[in-house]
C-alpha cells in the first residue's frame, strides 16, 4: 500500500517532470481508488482528472469568479458530471432576477454550485472520513468570502498539501498534539470567517445546525483569533466521523440487547463500559454500578459489571413532569460529590441519582446532564407544539445530531460549552433571551413537511419551498437509523433546506435573540462581582440597601411611641384627614409615579457615567470554626421562628375543632362582631379606625389601658392548648 510520505514524494516528483495531470500516473490511479467503493469510482470524469484536487484548476475558468471560487465550481461539476456552462444556464434559469444582480451573482452562482454537490456527495454513509470531503466544504467557505475575481484577497494554492504533509500514517495531523496557534503559524492566510461558515456549513446537517451555528463557530476557533483553520476544521470533521461510526456501531451491538429498544429508538450514548470509570446509580442510601445508557427517548441503567441485569428504563418521552438536575451525592447518602444527575418523575416515589466519579472537575456529569436535557426539551417541544410524524421524527434527529457534534467537540478538543455558548439547539432556545420566539419558528418550519402542493426544483432553487426531514434523513444516510423510516422519494434530492440568496427563517429568529445575549451576559458577570461570602457580610449588605426602609419604619415608630407628642399629633391628624378624605387610595400609586420621576432624573443627570461603589462597613473577618457558628446559630434562629409559626397553626387548629370550649366561644363571637362591622362600616372608617386603635397605643390617655388589654389578649392565648401531633416514619422496605 502506497503510504502518506510516498505520495508525496512521488507527487513532488511528477510535477517536477510535468506530469501531474497525467492519467497514466500510478500514484493517482490508487488515489482515485481510495475515492470509489466497491471497486467503482464515486465521483470523476472520463479524462481521469482528479475530481477532489484543490489544485487543479477548470480548463475554462469563468471570467467574474475568483480562482479559488473557479476551483470549487470545476469539481462541484465534476461531482455532478455535468458541464460548468451546463451549472451556469441552470443557474440563469431557476434562480429569480433579483438574485442575480452583478454584486451578487458571483457568491449566488457558488452557493447554487455548492448546495447542489453537497447533495450529492453526502448520498454515501462515510463521506466525513473522506479527504476531499473535508477539503472541498473548506474551500467552499473560502470561495464564499472571495467569490469574485475583483475582491480576491487568497493565492490559489491550496492548504490541502499542508494537511497531507502533516500527516502521520494513522491519518491524524502532528499538529493536533500541540496547541491552536501552531495551526495559525502553519497556515495563516487560509482561514475563514463566521460569516461564511454560518452560510456553508448547515448546508451539511451533521456539520452544523442553522441554530448553533454561530456557537459551533466560536467554540471551534475560541483560540485562533475567530477565525477557522483548516486543521482544525478538520480535525473536527474527524472527530465526528468516529463519533458517528461509535454511535453507528452501538446501534447494532448484540451486547444492548438488555434494553428492549422501541422501534424508532436509537441509542445515543453509553457510560460505565470501562470498569474503572463505573456509573453508580443512587436511590435512598444504596448505590449499584453500572452502564448507564441514553437513546432518543429513555435512560437506561444496567447494573453490575461485565455481566449486566435487567435495564430499568426511566422515560424521557411521556409527560411525567420529570426534572432533570445536578446533585450532590456520596457514601450512606452523604451529600459531599457534586458529580451526579438527578431524575425524578411523577411515576417515581423518590428521585434516582447517576454518580459520574472523576478525579478532576465534572465534565462527565455535565456532559451527561446537557445531554439529557436536550432529549427531554426535545419531547417537550414536541408536546408542545402537537408534532407528530414527520414533523416529530425531525425535531427528534435535530437533537440526535446535536448530541453527535457536543461529544465531538468534547473529545477533540476538551471543551464543553455551557449557558449561551451550547450547540445543543433545544438546550440553546431554553437559555436564551426570547428562545421561545425560536422554538415558534422552528415549529412553523417543521410543520411545513407535511404541506402538499408545493413545487419541487433542483436543490439550492428558491422554488423548492416544501420543507424536507434534512435531519432525520441525514441520520438514514450515516447509517444510525433504517431507511424505511423516512420517504425516500421527498428528500432524495436535498440534503438541506437552505435557499440560495436567502436566509435560513431560524437564522433570523437566532440573530434577534442573540442581541440581548451580550446585555444578558453583562448583567450575570455585575452579579457574579457583588456576591460576598459569610453570613455577617451578606447581612451587612442587605442592610446597607434596604437602609430606607429601614429608617422610614423607625421613624414611623418613634412617631408611635408619643416621645414627641407634637410631632405625633401632626402625623396623626395629617394621616387621618388624608384617610377622611379618600386620598389614601392614591398613596401608592403616588409613590410609584415619584419613583419613576427620581428614576428618569437619575437618568438624565448620569448621562452614561458609571454607578459608584455601594460602601458597607464589612464586619469583622472570623475563622471557619466561627463562621459555623454562626451558621448554627442562624439555623436555630429560624428553627425557632418555624416552631412558633406551628405553634400558632397548631393553636388555631383546635379552636377550630373547639378543643378549648370557653375560648372557641370568644373567638367564635369576636369574629362575628369583626365580620359585621366590616360588612356595615364603610371601608374608610374601618382603615381609620384600624390606625386611630394602632397609633395611639402609646398615647399617655391610652397606655395603661391599652398594656392591660395586650396583657389579658396573651393570657387567654397562653391557656389554649396546641393540637396533638403525630409524626410517621416511612416505610424503609422500599429501600434495599
Amino acid at each position: 500500500m502506497l503510504t502518506t510520505t510516498d505520495w508525496n514524494a512521488e507527487k513532488r516528483s511528477s510535477k517536477e517532470d510535468g506530469s501531474v495531470d497525467s492519467p497514466n500516473n500510478n500514484a493517482l490511479s490508487m488515489l482515485k481508488s481510495f475515492f470509489s467503493i466497491n471497486g467503482r469510482k464515486r465521483f470523476g470524469d472520463a479524462d481521469g482528472e482528479d475530481v477532489f484536487d484543490s489544485d487543479v484548476s477548470p480548463r475554462h475558468p469563468l471570467p467574474f469568479l475568483s480562482t479559488v471560487a473557479n476551483s470549487v465550481v470545476s469539481r462541484c461539476s465534476k461531482i455532478l458530471r455535468i458541464s460548468i456552462e451546463e451549472l451556469k444556464n441552470r443557474f440563469d434559469l431557476e434562480v429569480p432576477d433579483n438574485l442575480k444582480q452583478p454584486s451578487v451573482y458571483a457568491r449566488n452562482f457558488l452557493e447554487f454550485c455548492s448546495f447542489q454537490a453537497l447533495c450529492e456527495a453526502t448520498k454515501g454513509a462515510d463521506y466525513l472520513g473522506e479527504n476531499y470531503f473535508r477539503r472541498l466544504t473548506f474551500d467552499m467557505m473560502l470561495a464564499w468570502e472571495a467569490p469574485c475575481r475583483g475582491n480576491e484577497v487568497m493565492e490559489p494554492e491550496s492548504a490541502t498539501k499542508i494537511n497531507q504533509e502533516g500527516e502521520d500514517e494513522d491519518g491524524w495531523s502532528i499538529f493536533y498534539s500541540s496547541s491552536t496557534r501552531t495551526a495559525v503559524e502553519v497556515d495563516d492566510k487560509k482561514t475563514v470567517g463566521a460569516e461564511s461558515f454560518v452560510r456553508i456549513a448547515p448546508a451539511c446537517a451533521v456539520i452544523a445546525d442553522e441554530i448553533t451555528v454561530s456557537n459551533l463557530f466560536e467554540v471551534l476557533t475560541c483560540s485562533s483569533g475567530r477565525r477557522l483553520h483548516f486543521l482544525i476544521y478538520d480535525k473536527y470533521l474527524r472527530s465526528l466521523e468516529k463519533v458517528v461510526k461509535v454511535v453507528r456501531s452501538a446501534a447494532g451491538s448484540n451486547n444492548m440487547s438488555n434494553l428492549s429498544l422501541m422501534e424508532e429508538e436509537v441509542i445515543i450514548d453509553v457510560d460505565g463500559i470501562v470498569p474503572t470509570q463505573p456509573v453508580f446509580q443512587h436511590i435512598g442510601l444504596s448505590a449499584w454500578p453500572g452502564r448507564l445508557s441514553l437513546t432518543n427517548r429513555a435512560l437506561y441503567f444496567e447494573s453490575g459489571v461485565g455481566l449486566y441485569d435487567k435495564a430499568m428504563r426511566y422515560d424521557l418521552a411521556t409527560d411525567m413532569k420529570q426534572a432533570i438536575k445536578p446533585e450532590l451525592t456520596g457514601p450512606l447518602g452523604a451529600r459531599i460529590f457534586d458529580k451526579a444527575v438527578m431524575y425524578k418523575s411523577s411515576s417515581m416515589a423518590e428521585p434516582v441519582s447517576f454518580e459520574f466519579p472523576e478525579f478532576k472537575g465534572s465534565s462527565r456529569r455535565d456532559y451527561w446532564l446537557d445531554i439529557c436535557l436536550e432529549i427531554l426539551h426535545a419531547h417537550k417541544f414536541i408536546r408542545r407544539y402537537n408534532l407528530i410524524d414527520c414533523p416529530q421524527f425531525e425535531a427528534l434527529a435535530r437533537a440526535i445530531l446535536g448530541i453527535l457534534r457536543y461529544r465531538a467537540v468534547r473529545e477533540a478538543f476538551h471543551v464543553s460549552p455551557s449557558n449561551y455558548k451550547t450547540i445543543l439547539c433545544y438546550n440553546l432556545a431554553e437559555s436564551l433571551p426570547r428562545g421561545d420566539a425560536i422554538l415558534e419558528t422552528l415549529s412553523n418550519y417543521l410543520i411545513l413537511m407535511n404541506s402538499t402542493g408545493s413545487r419541487r426544483g433542483f436543490l439550492g432553487s428558491p422554488n423548492a419551498r416544501r420543507q424536507v426531514p434534512v435531519s432525520h434523513f441525514t441520520l438514514c444516510r450515516l447509517g444510525i437509523i433504517a431507511y424505511k423510516e423516512v420517504d425516500m422519494g421527498e428528500v432524495s434530492s436535498q440534503a438541506g433546506n437552505i435557499c440560495v440568496g436567502e436566509k435560513h427563517p431560524l437564522e433570523a429568529a437566532v440573530k434577534m435573540s442573540r442581541k440581548d445575549i451580550g446585555r444578558a451576559e453583562a448583567a450575570q458577570a455585575t452579579v457574579d462581582r457583588v456576591k460576598v461570602e459569610g453570613i455577617d457580610a451578606n447581612l451587612a449588605v442587605m442592610q446597607e440597601l434596604l437602609f430606607p426602609l429601614i429608617e422610614l419604619l423607625n421613624r414611623i415608630k418613634l412617631l408611635a411611641s408619643w416621645k414627641d407628642p407634637w410631632k405625633s399629633v401632626t402625623f396623626l391628624m395629617f394621616t387621618c384627614y388624608t384617610i377622611i378624605k379618600g386620598w389614601i387610595m392614591y398613596v401608592l400609586p403616588s409613590v410609584m409615579v415619584l419613583l419613576a420621576v427620581v428614576m428618569l432624573w437619575r437618568r438624565h443627570s448620569r448621562k452614561g457615567s458609571t454607578l459608584e461603589a455601594l460602601e458597607v462597613m464589612a464586619p469583622p473577618s472570623k475563622n471557619a470554626v466561627e463562621q459555623l457558628l454562626t451558621l448554627q446559630e442562624a439555623v436555630s434562629h429560624v428553627e425557632a421562628l418555624i416552631q412558633s409559626g406551628n405553634i400558632v397553626l397548631l393553636k388555631l387548629r383546635a379552636l377550630l375543632f373547639a378543643v378549648v370550649p370557653q375560648a372557641t366561644d370568644k373567638a367564635a363571637l369576636g369574629l362575628v362582631l369583626m365580620a359585621a362591622v366590616i360588612a356595615l362600616v364603610p371601608f374608610k372608617q374601618v382603615m381609620l379606625l384600624a390606625f386611630l386603635e394602632y397609633f395611639t397605643r402609646q398615647m399617655p390617655l391610652r397606655k395603661n389601658s391599652s398594656d392591660k388589654l395586650i396583657r389579658r389578649v396573651r393570657e387567654w392565648w397562653s391557656r389554649i392548648p396546641a393540637a396533638s401531633v403525630q409524626l410517621i416514619k416511612p416505610d424503609d422496605k422500599k429501600r434495599k
